[in-house]
């Protein structure tokens, strides 16, 4: 049986809500900003720019305490604005939002999708065989198979327990903008889930659905490497829907966050979503940008001088919507804008500092 994400005729006529939702683990690299000014490109430019200019919402996705780095935020902050890059309405915390992913996850637990787990990581590691080619590990199922006695008991004798989500033998289908019809089967290529750590911690998979669903948020913008969570976080979607977790019974705050939220049941219909996930940017030597990298983050640009056009102009033809790196204002490639060219050229791209050098003064400038 499959459950699909299919676009209906409503897509088009609703309002665009887009968001940014970088983690404050460090400062923005070049990677970073590709992915924003896509996001953003595509929310004000409507979608695929046939349609009015929609919202963009800011989500400081900070939600995993310990890799948070203090005032990280706000330098995320000030990146984006020195970049031209806004948004509407005040940020969102996750670390706010601890009791809207506890009803969910309570929600879930009703409804008998949840168990708990006991096994350590290296327990799960020794079992578990990855998935060929990206090192995905699936789950074994070893704790869904305890018996009901035995789970009870560990319990009842505090054993420390993290809480995964039970997937079903059955396939989410979706379609994504650059890499075109996606399929997923649950069981076989995702697996068992953890939802909430045995530290107590949410994890990013229940936390993004939760938010999403209570912001209204109908334009999601991120890399290829997150093909395979949607189709997770679609899965828990449609099981906190269908357990009438909707924004107003959960006290939602999706008016204060999205400056009125998209009509309830639109919001809810996951073929109302629209999907697209970028290449990934790689650095000189072909290892994925990371932010312990400095030398391509926007702290150590700016010191150098980097100006911000200059970078929004590299990051553009990274999206392939411009012929070569030159500067250019985001507000110059609104009328430019289209996934076409990542359709044609989705390969993962390699970021050359070299490239990061003025041209022209900007993209209309073109002859």
């Amino acid at each position: 049986m499959k459950e699909r994400n299919e676009r209906n005729g409503n897509t088009a006529h609703r309002p665009v809500v887009g968001r940014l939702a970088p983690s404050p683990t460090g400062r923005m690299h070049i990677g970073n900003v590709y992915a924003a000014l896509a996001a953003w490109l595509s929310a004000r430019a409507g979608h695929d720019g046939n349609s009015a200019a929609g919202r963009l919402l800011l989500r400081i996705e900070d939600i995993d305490m310990p890799r948070v780095k203090p005032d990280a935020d706000r330098w995320i902050m000030d990146d984006l604005t020195w970049l031209g890059l806004d948004w509407d309405g005040e940020p969102v915390y996750q670390s706010d939002r601890g009791d809207l992913y506890e009803r969910a996850l309570a929600a879930l637990r009703d409804h008998d999708v949840l168990y708990p787990c006991f096994c350590s990581r290296a327990e799960i590691r020794a079992a578990s065989a990855p998935q060929e080619g990206d090192g995905y590990v699936i789950y074994p199922g070893t704790c869904a198979r305890l018996d009901p006695t035995e789970r009870e008991g560990r319990l009842a004798a505090g054993r420390r327990h993290s809480w995964r989500c039970r997937l079903s033998q059955r396939a989410i289908e979706f379609d994504d903008e650059i890499y075109g019809r996606q399929r997923f089967d649950l069981a076989r290529q995702i697996g068992d889930t953890v939802l909430r750590r045995s530290d107590g911690l949410y994890s990013y998979q229940l936390a993004v659905v939760v938010d999403d669903l209570m912001m209204g948020v109908n334009d999601v913008v991120r890399g290829r490497d997150l093909l395979r969570s949607t189709a997770l976080q679609l899965w828990i979607r449609d099981r906190l829907v269908a357990g009438g977790i909707l924004p107003e019974q959960m006290g939602a705050d999706a008016s204060a966050d999205a400056g009125g939220a998209a009509n309830v049941d639109d919001a809810h219909n996951s073929g109302d979503i629209r999907f697209a996930h970028l290449p990934l940017i790689d650095d000189p030597h072909g290892k994925r940008l990371a932010k312990r990298d400095r030398a391509l983050d926007l702290g150590a640009l700016r010191e150098e001088g980097v100006r911000p056009e200059t970078i929004v102009g590299y990051c553009a033809w990274l999206l392939r919507l411009i012929p070569e790196p030159q500067p250019v204002l985001p507000q110059e490639l609104l009328p430019l804008f289209s996934w076409r060219g990542l359709e044609r050229d989705h390969a993962d791209r390699l970021c050359d500092l070299t490239q990061l050098t003025p041209r022209r003064p900007h993209v209309t400038d073109r002859t």
